[in-house]
């Protein structure tokens, strides 16, 4: 057999977490495709998702489930972590040390035992969780294949004290990160956001549409294609337009809009910064939202 090329735990310069308070960055291949299960309950069925010469299979394993947009914070510290050491001058790696208290802080969670014990199943998920993706890659045809966590385990001192968490990232996630036009700043409270579809659509839109005054706007057979849901189409696009007349997302506007064809299409767009400002254009948007239902 051919030696492999992939690089080894130990072959790895270990990379400590920084500590301190810093912008969360998010990869925006992420944001733009299907990766992660939306519901908390355990999904197995595969993501199997083609569009545009891309192709993306996502596959879950029984025992631990795949790895959903909650657990994606986890990738999103990491993320963070990349850039910030590197735009500090110092040189990240796939291998990783960190303690769950840094995480968890960093991706707004609670820091109890529970809270441990829901971050090591979210890695358990994100490990297990396998990807085969032809984005980056030279052709359609060739894909990459990897799993979100390479491995990860806990550490200790030599009395057994626990010190924290190692992990090993992917290349190809990793590789992402460190090209500075595939990372996006996301905002904070993207961390309070507790249901499934709302956060994709979140990085949607920070994806797409950036801080583009005039908005962008989605078909929504086109989510419902995109987003990799197992949800019916009808109960997809009730969901819809709920979020957008509770307009929960930070930093956008959101309006469903009748097409002239038939079916509907999410309308949104960049909002003011300045909380009485926000506050005024949600209830101008929800009594649209609410108008158009």
């Amino acid at each position: 057999m051919p030696r492999s090329t992939v690089l080894a735990p130990r072959q790895l310069e270990l990379f400590r977490a920084l500590g301190g308070e810093f912008a969360p960055r998010d990869a925006q291949d992420l944001m733009a495709y299907p990766f992660f299960s939306l519901a908390k309950t355990p999904r197995t069925a595969p993501i199997d998702y083609r569009a545009g010469g891309v192709s993306i299979r996502v596959e879950a394993t029984a025992e631990h489930g795949m790895a959903t947009i909650w657990d994606a914070d986890v990738l999103i510290w990491a993320a963070s972590q990349i850039v910030e050491a590197r735009d500090a001058g110092l040189r990240p790696s796939r291998l990783m040390a960190a303690t769950p208290y840094q995480i968890l802080a960093f991706i707004g969670r609670g820091v109890g035992a529970r809270d441990y014990q829901r971050l090591k199943a979210a890695l358990d998920r994100l490990q297990s969780t396998t990807v085969a993706t032809s984005l980056r890659q030279p052709t359609s045809r060739r894909l990459h294949r990897f799993s979100w966590i390479n491995e990860w385990k806990e550490t200790a001192d030599g009395a057994g004290r626990p010190l924290g968490l190692e992990l090993v990232l992917p290349d190809w996630f990793f590789a992402g990160v460190l090209d500075q036009a595939l990372v996006l700043s996301i905002d904070r409270a993207y961390f309070e956001l507790t249901g499934g579809l709302e956060r994709w659509l979140y990085r949607l839109v920070r994806k797409h549409g950036g801080r583009q005054s005039g908005g962008w706007c989605f078909d929504f057979r086109h989510l419902h294609a995109k987003s990799g849901s197992l949800a019916r189409f009808s109960n997809f696009a009730f969901e819809l337009r709920a979020i957008a007349a509770r307009q929960p997302l930070p930093g956008y506007r959101l309006r469903v809009r009748a097409l002239r064809g038939g079916g509907e299409a999410l309308v949104f767009a960049p909002v003011a910064r300045d909380p009485l400002a926000r506050l005024a254009v949600q209830l101008e948007a929800r009594a649209f939202a609410e108008d158009e239902l």
